[in-house]
């Protein structure tokens, strides 16, 4: 009977023991959290704060100032949506081609073992050693021409990554019941994976693609290796053109107030954007995840 007690004291002891460390473990979680929230709650009432006094019809027609003169972000606004408009339709066919081999061919394989990781560094790399890698390839070789076109190819880099993991994984995710009860049909291998595949991962690789829109769409550092920045209106792509990140970034550092709030007022659209794409590409994901229930 005193052994059993004993046992029972010890368990007890323990039990305890890990009750507390729990609860430790819980607060500081909590306080951890709530840190992380206050400071994220100071940058969105700061920004919002500063930023709402720049939002008005004419940052959005007029084009980027003189010092001291009025003005707004309309040809940093068009700029940026070209650059990033040319990233996805150069990284997502890739990223999805590159995401189909993985998962249906280069899963067992050493090859997609290579892949995976060089994907891998790829997604971790700084954005502004995608810019220098692009500014040597691209912008040397053209003889020292900035454009958007090496822009959109700089933030291509930083989609492509993103597009090959949500692809990789979201076509892993299907079942092979699926894959075996077409095959067995006699359809051929390139049919199942458009046809049957592809619409069953096709939410989550939407979600992917508007994760990486949302991702370069504030990138600024590989930009100012590439794009560069132009203060008139420009639609040629070969050309230097403005973007709202490098606009930012030199409006913020300047000492003329009409070129701070400008860089205010473009911070916080470009924040409503991120946080938009963000809710629907959530939006999206639950509702596939829905009708999947």
């Amino acid at each position: 009977m005193s052994a059993v007690a004993a046992t029972n004291r010890a368990s007890s002891r323990l039990y305890a023991r890990r009750r507390i460390v729990n609860l430790l473990t819980l607060l500081l979680s909590c306080v951890t959290a709530l840190f992380g929230l206050f400071f994220l709650g100071w940058i969105l009432w700061t920004l919002t704060a500063k930023g709402i006094a720049g939002i008005n019809w004419d940052l959005f027609t007029r084009m980027t100032p003189p010092p001291m003169e009025e003005g707004g972000l309309a040809n940093a606004f068009f700029g940026s949506a070209v650059m990033c408009a040319l990233a996805i339709a150069i990284g997502t066919p890739l990223g999805i081609a590159a995401g189909t081999w993985l998962a249906e061919y280069g899963n067992a394989r050493k090859a997609g073992t290579v892949v995976r990781f060089v994907n891998d560094i790829l997604l971790s790399a700084p954005s502004i050693v995608l810019g220098l890698f692009v500014y040597t390839l691209y912008v040397m070789q053209t003889g020292g021409s900035f454009s958007a076109f090496a822009g959109a190819l700089a933030l291509a880099f930083i989609v492509l990554p993103v597009v090959v993991r949500t692809t990789d994984e979201m076509l892993r995710l299907v079942p092979v019941q699926m894959r075996e009860a077409a095959l067995s049909l006699g359809i051929p291998q390139w049919k199942v994976t458009v046809q049957v595949l592809y619409r069953s991962a096709s939410a989550g690789i939407v979600t992917g693609i508007l994760l990486a829109l949302a991702r370069i769409s504030g990138e600024t550092a590989p930009l100012l290796f590439t794009a560069f920045g132009n203060q008139y209106w420009s639609m040629n792509i070969f050309q230097p053109m403005a973007s709202v990140p490098v606009v930012m970034n030199q409006f913020a550092a300047s000492p003329y107030e009409s070129w701070q709030v400008l860089a205010w007022a473009g911070a916080l659209v470009l924040t409503v954007f991120v946080l938009l794409v963000s809710l629907g590409a959530r939006a999206l994901l639950l509702r596939n995840k829905i009708s999947h229930d």
